[in-house]
């Protein structure tokens, strides 16, 4: 066993799980790009949406990680929100939209949600609206 991971079939289904993610990820990303060249009436070409294809997967690659990071330096299993709002600290714009969303989930739950429990106010800042992405 490489790296006390997990038997080798194992590995083969984790390999074969993130190439299919990896193969719809970049498919989607395909169809975006054609679909807002078309939209803006413009052509794009094949090297050229590959190209995006590829920088989107890298870049979503990168951001799981740090987000993934945020959290355990947070002391925390899960990402959540103030982690994705971090992560936009280089994009105020960004920053701004994701705050304005997460602002528009937190007065969307339901009352019995937020009086489920006690917590002080620190602890409800880290952890609203976190996310949890089961593994595949």
């Amino acid at each position: 066993m490489e790296g006390g991971h997990g038997t080798d079939a194992e590995r083969e289904d984790e390999d074969f799980e993130s190439e299919l993610l990896r193969d719809r990820f970049r498919l989607s990303t395909i169809s975006i790009a054609e679909a807002e060249a078309k939209k803006n009436g413009m052509d794009i070409s094949e090297p050229i949406v590959a190209c995006i294809a590829d920088l989107a997967f890298k870049y979503a690659e990168q951001l799981a990680k740090d987000l993934e990071l945020f959290a355990q330096h947070a002391g925390r299993k899960s990402v959540n929100m103030e982690d994705v709002i971090l992560s936009a600290h280089r994009n105020e714009h960004l920053a701004a939209s994701l705050r304005s969303f997460s602002n528009d989930l937190k007065a969307r739950e339901p009352q019995s949600e937020k009086k489920r429990k006690k917590v002080s106010k620190k602890e409800e800042k880290a952890s609203t609206s976190a996310v949890h992405i089961p593994d595949l």
